[in-house]
């Protein structure tokens, strides 16, 4: 085990991570004596965490496993399929990031404990100081499989499809020691079970937390199935978000604004709004490096054939997305919890208050 502090000296402050178990923390930004001034730094001058899509296409695409689960596949598995990463790629990425990224979150268009060369992916994140970790649907987790994460994964996330195989591949992880998490779409189509789980807390024994991914239009996922600020489970939603459960309960940053207007037991310090081009960003396996692996129709992308990572991070195109959170809600005295919400999609932002403002 090895844990790093390093100095961001672009934007003055600090950040530590522990390259066996992924924890991470920064400062805020530091005075020019070297002390916490207690403000958050915008962004880092390298990206803290990546998430790679080192899967082109699905195996299980065909048989419609998200769409029978009621998830809409944000990379339209079902439509589209192209070549998975190559290991000369993924290696090329990692030793570019090697001592100034902390976690790769694996991902794609498709489970990434089913890419032909796993193995060396993992092996190749860690001979680089690289924390790895993915969400997969759990239908091709075998013991095997479980036994990898264990020796080289920080967390493995079980996407909440409702089936047998969920339960399977929870259990095959847990058997193996795996800290492992639940990754749950919250949608128009599953709020209510998600409310009646947290109030039974019903959900498998032994797990580590339940994370709660806000749907979002892209892809395969509808207009429909989107939530609203103003519906009231929004805020059944949110109150159990509040109260306490035999696990942990997280949500991904797309969430912030509905807990900065609807939680009262939520720490502050604890919320962190989008990190799309602030502290982590999407390569998609035909090496296109994105602020975040939800734009899919690539208007911010740049491609890695041409630059590298760092280019890319300093880029116009990456530099137009960060624009469009520092210009957010103005008037907002919250806007520095949330910075306005997505900046990709206006319509998931869970807020209706007067002073949304965005800057297009």
């Amino acid at each position: 085990m090895m844990r790093y502090v390093i100095e961001d000296t672009k934007y003055c402050f600090k950040y530590a991570f522990d390259t066996e178990t992924g924890a991470y923390v920064r400062t805020g930004v530091l005075d020019d004596k070297g002390r916490d001034t207690g403000k958050d730094p915008f962004q880092a001058s390298f990206p803290h965490l990546i998430d790679v899509g080192i899967m082109g296409h699905c195996i299980h695409g065909k048989t419609g496993l998200c769409a029978k689960a009621g998830v809409g596949c944000y990379q339209s598995g079902l439509w589209k399929e192209e070549p998975n990463m190559t290991v000369e790629d993924f290696r090329w990425i990692a030793e570019q990031c090697k001592g100034k990224t902390n976690q790769f979150a694996l991902g794609g268009r498709g489970d990434p404990d089913q890419h032909e060369q796993f193995a060396e992916i993992l092996k190749i994140c860690r001979e680089n100081q690289l924390v790895p970790n993915f969400t997969t649907s759990g239908y091709g987790m075998t013991p095997e499989i479980a036994a990898l994460c264990k020796q080289y994964c920080g967390a493995v996330a079980v996407s909440w499809y409702r089936s047998s195989y969920t339960l399977r591949a929870i259990q095959q992880l847990l058997d193996a020691g795996v800290k492992t998490n639940i990754h749950y779409v919250l949608g128009q189509n599953s709020i209510e079970e998600a409310i009646e789980r947290l109030q039974k807390n019903d959900f498998p024994k032994g797990i580590n937390a339940v994370i709660f991914l806000l749907h979002k239009p892209v892809g395969q996922g509808t207009a429909e199935n989107v939530l609203l600020a103003d519906d009231p489970r929004v805020k059944d939603f949110f109150a159990q978000i509040d109260a306490q459960h035999t696990f942990k309960v997280g949500m991904d940053s797309c969430h912030v604004p509905g807990a900065v207007n609807f939680c009262g037991n939520i720490h502050p310090a604890s919320l962190d709004t989008c990190e799309g081009g602030r502290f982590s960003c999407y390569i998609s396996a035909d090496m296109q490096m994105t602020p975040c692996s939800f734009d899919q129709e690539r208007k911010y992308e740049v491609s890695l054939r041409m630059y590298t990572i760092e280019e890319a991070w300093n880029s116009l195109e990456f530099e137009n997305f960060r624009n469009r959170m520092k210009g957010a809600c103005p008037a907002c005295e919250k806007r520095e919890l949330c910075m306005g919400g997505c900046p990709l999609m206006r319509e998931i932002v869970l807020c209706s208050r007067s002073t949304k403002q965005y800057i297009e």
